[in-house]
């Protein structure tokens, strides 16, 4: 029988819009992790013809594609204030991006690998624990409420009202860091926020060594 893949130690890394989840999984990824992005996934899976891309059309209508491509934006806007919506994108996309997901972790080959997930503790639901039954451990990237608009405000081209619609519709910070194994604090510099990472990423590969002893 061929070898079952086993995945690494896995780290759950999340944070609130505006709170340099890139910057972080970048870094990490520079020091040689496997780095798997959600966002990333959920782009790929609703690409041009694509049979999830077909079920969003079928839910929500053509007016969300421009010459056959997904208009994220568009979307966005349709389900931001509609719970019911909001839920029927979910349905349709989620169980191909957990399937993805779990693809991309079983095949990952560094000692541990960072699983980059904006709304990884949203996806919590009840006795579901989401993706983050896939870690074991969680990271949050925090930064004070007032940093995280005016970086998204900056990043994004958006109005401060519309920053803080989205931060309010995410998980609370509280919420968010009572969650965490790990917290990376962002309000500093570059050089800060590397050292950080940089401290983790020796932890990590610790932790990672360990388990596979017992292993």
């Amino acid at each position: 029988m061929p070898n079952t893949p086993t995945p690494p130690f896995i780290i759950g890394l999340t944070g609130g819009i505006g709170s340099g989840k890139t910057a972080v999984s970048d870094h990490f990824a520079t020091l040689g992790t496997d780095v798997i992005d959600a966002d990333v996934i959920s782009h790929a899976i609703t690409a041009k013809g694509s049979p999830v891309l077909d079920e969003l059309a079928h839910a929500f209508g053509t007016d969300i594609l421009t010459d056959g491509v997904l208009n994220r934006t568009y979307l966005r806007e349709l389900v931001f204030a509609d719970p019911a919506k909001l839920a029927t994108l979910n349905a349709i996309t989620h169980p191909a991006i957990r399937t993805q997901i779990k693809h991309e972790l079983d095949h990952a080959s560094s000692p541990y690998a960072i699983l980059s997930a904006p709304l990884l503790l949203e996806s919590i639901k009840g006795d579901d624990k989401g993706l983050t039954a896939l870690c074991d451990r969680i990271l949050v990237v925090d930064v004070p409420t007032e940093l995280q608009v005016q970086r998204a405000v900056k990043r994004d081209g958006q109005g401060n009202k519309d920053i803080l619609a989205i931060i309010d519709k995410q998980i609370s910070r509280d919420i968010r860091l009572s969650y965490a194994d790990d917290v990376i604090d962002n309000s500093g510099s570059l050089d800060d926020l590397y050292r950080q990472i940089n401290a983790l990423h020796q932890k990590y590969l610790a932790m990672a060594n360990d388990l596979a002893k017992d292993k």
